[in-house]
């Protein structure tokens, strides 16, 4: 009996996100972005279809590596324009009773403080129904726009990241106790001032004395996403993640990352079920294979390398554009997506060139696309579950809304005859849905920060 999947839509609040070029397509409708009623609509489609959720990415920088310069990223409208995606959540939350939210936040640039804030009042405001992907950066000119003048190392952003967590884990858990509110309209008590607590924090960056200042949310701490797989991002994972999202590489790569992620976690006195990963997939399907073929065949011809390389080059932190076509291109160490110049070098080999590059990015990125029929595609997706040991799928968007229709009315009857996916929702917050409790378990660091 397969395992039950889980389905996230991946997309962001810009026109241009993982596929580029695509958003040229006559049907895509990707630049009603600014629309509220387009988001609405949007998640009203996803719970119908029962996805989990929505995984928002988000980037707080320009993608100006290529060419050094932001123009092309401008032009062809690479994740930019893009806007804040946690003020679509409220709308979204209010059009839908069970489809969750994960959000992306990068720490590095964010008050901790006001980010817990923030986030306890989205908890509130969707009925516990918030994640948080937790990023720190890659791009310089994010570092840039806040008055800094580059980012700092990989693996220091990463210890920087620690200790953000520990401070926001004791503004959400540790400040206010369970039963500190009382809503005591007869002596006109709202709170017991006893159970509420200063967080005293003295750390290398961070400082705070003072209360959190929401009351506590249905699950007070979000659901933590991480999407890091380098050497450095898997032990944060293993510490902190309870969703982590993974980009595609060969089955048996993706399996050794994640009993790796779920091994750490082990040795750290978690439980390997207090992890579930989320593969990244791009689908394109049909009725039958021919379809779909015709359907992708359609598709590339819309998709935009010059867009793809403005993408691929800020996240490996590589400028192509002083490379010719065949010149085997030199990594050195990035400061950017570690995990993106490993995964290349894994599938091109060391003297990977642009033309290699290319070569990959037939819809306008480097994850190459499944193309099937219905049937198909849901023997692929329980395939990679049973043999990779993923929990789910984060599915990128190529032209919509068909994308997700197609994948709703064609493939999720196909898993459900399967019993690989549900058939109606489990009650309560995102993590009750996903993990059986709404709050983070005793096995995980954050409950040293409960009285």
């Amino acid at each position: 009996m397969p395992r039950e999947i889980r389905v996230n839509a991946f997309d962001m609040n810009c026109v241009g996100h993982i596929q580029q070029g695509l958003w040229t397509h006559p049907r895509d409708e990707s630049m009603r972005y600014t629309d509220i009623h387009y988001w609405t609509g949007y998640a009203r489609r996803l719970e119908a279809g029962l996805f989990d959720g929505i995984f928002f990415a988000d980037v707080v920088g320009v993608y100006d590596v290529l060419g050094a310069s932001p123009d092309a990223a401008v032009r062809r409208a690479v994740q930019v324009p893009v806007n804040d995606p946690t003020l679509l959540i409220p709308a979204m939350a209010a059009a839908t009773q069970n489809l969750g939210f994960g959000v992306t936040a990068n720490l590095t640039y964010e008050s901790p403080f006001l980010f817990a804030r923030r986030m306890s009042t989205l908890d509130h405001l969707t009925g516990g129904r918030i994640g948080w992907n937790i990023v720190t950066g890659y791009l310089d000119s994010a570092a840039r726009a806040v008055g800094l003048t580059g980012q700092t190392a990989h693996d220091d952003r990463y210890d920087l990241a620690d200790e953000y967590m520990q401070l926001v884990y004791q503004l959400w858990e540790g400040s206010w106790e369970d039963g500190a509110v009382l809503r005591d309209r007869t002596n006109g008590v709202y709170a017991d001032a006893a159970k509420v607590r200063l967080v005293h924090h003295q750390g290398k960056q961070y400082k705070v004395d003072a209360m959190h200042l929401s009351e506590p949310s249905p699950q007070r701490t979000p659901v933590l996403y991480q999407a890091g797989s380098s050497a450095r991002g898997s032990r944060f994972a293993a510490t902190h993640a309870e969703c982590v999202f993974l980009n595609g590489q060969s089955q048996p790569g993706v399996k050794k990352i994640v009993d790796g992620i779920r091994a750490q976690a082990l040795e750290q006195g978690r439980s390997g079920d207090d992890i579930k990963v989320f593969l990244g997939a791009t689908i394109v399907t049909g009725k039958t294979d021919a379809q779909a073929q015709e359907k992708f065949e359609e598709y590339k011809r819309y998709a935009s390398s010059e867009a793809a390389l403005v993408h691929a080059a800020a996240s490996m932190g590589i400028d192509f554009a002083k490379y010719d076509i065949d010149e085997p291109i030199e990594t050195g160490k990035s400061q950017a997506i570690v995990s993106n110049v490993e995964a290349m070098t894994r599938s091109a080999g060391r003297q990977w060139t642009r033309r290699k590059l290319l070569e990959q990015m037939v819809l306008g990125s480097r994850q190459a696309p499944w193309v099937g029929s219905a049937e198909k595609i849901a023997e692929t997706l329980i395939a990679w579950s049973n043999e990779a040991g993923v929990d789910g799928f984060n599915l990128s968007r190529t032209v919509v809304p068909e994308c997700f229709d197609d994948f709703i009315a064609l493939v999720v009857p196909q898993l459900q005859e399967r019993g690989a996916y549900k058939t109606r929702y489990a009650p309560g917050t995102l993590r009750g849905k996903l993990f059986g409790h709404d709050r983070l378990p005793a096995t995980h660091p954050v409950a040293q920060y409960r009285k």
